[in-house]
């Protein structure tokens, strides 16, 4: 792998398992010091964290809720104080309760919004005043395909998708001019642990509507975060990368 980002930090929420695992690891591939993230899966963020340290030997793992905006506060600050420097986020940390809006339980509704909307706000409110001093950063958050087509018992998670891309938007306008670049990638159905939580035959139905024939690998949206980040994303800002097979041209 190339050393595009060597000598960068990067705060990677939600990154013990999945996507975000898959993006830590291509980070420090690149170069990067990747800072893991997560909530409550400490055993996945200790192996997410010793296959890192092949690459990245300085890097660590901080457990915070990005809902919390305190345990967001000390999580960027243990990253300064360790490492020195925030170059890199990626605000992948995300969950789903999946259910029709008439069924929906209110908490069902918040927990979505707080983690997958307010905590990519908590974080990027508290990396953003780092990179101006720097006059330097990459933001880029992980949307969905679903904020774009909707989805049957998914009115919750495509709202704090959409709203995530609406945020990007304004946020990289803001920010270009300090030379910070925000970018978010609307993954299809990609190959996790909440893909597989969906019933066989909806699975089944889904495939059968993707034209590259299956299912996006966690792999292949880490490929597009490192690009974003790198130096051939200097020019890309306040974009959404479709990264979904074809399921949505």
């Amino acid at each position: 792998m190339t050393g595009d980002l060597k000598d960068q930090v990067a705060i990677v929420t939600g990154a013990a398992r999945g996507i975000g695992h898959a993006i830590a690891v291509r980070l420090a591939q690149s170069g990067a010091t990747p800072v893991i993230n997560f909530l409550a899966s400490v055993e996945q963020a200790d192996g997410t964290l010793e296959e890192v340290r092949q690459w990245a030997p300085r890097a660590m793992k901080v457990g915070a809720d990005v809902r919390d905006p305190a345990q967001v506060q000390r999580m960027v600050d243990e990253t300064i104080e360790a490492l020195g420097r925030v170059d890199i986020l990626v605000n992948n940390a995300g969950i789903a309760r999946d259910g029709f809006m008439h069924k929906l339980d209110d908490d069902q509704w918040r927990a979505v919004i707080e983690t997958n909307l307010n905590g990519a706000y908590n974080v990027s409110r508290r990396v953003i005043p780092h990179m101006r001093a720097a006059r330097r950063g990459r933001i880029v958050s992980i949307a969905s395909v679903i904020a774009f087509t909707g989805n049957l018992g998914q009115t919750s998670y495509a709202a704090s998708k959409a709203g995530l891309i609406g945020l990007t938007h304004s946020l990289a306008l803001e920010s270009a001019a300090v030379g910070i670049r925000v970018n978010a990638i609307a993954p299809g159905f990609i190959d996790t642990a909440m893909l597989q939580a969906i019933p066989v035959s909806v699975r089944q139905g889904t495939l059968q509507r993707i034209p590259v024939g299956r299912f996006g690998k966690p792999e292949e949206i880490a490929d597009v975060v490192a690009f974003l980040v790198g130096p051939g994303g200097d020019y890309i800002t306040g974009q959404v990368i479709h990264v979904n097979g074809g399921l949505y041209l």
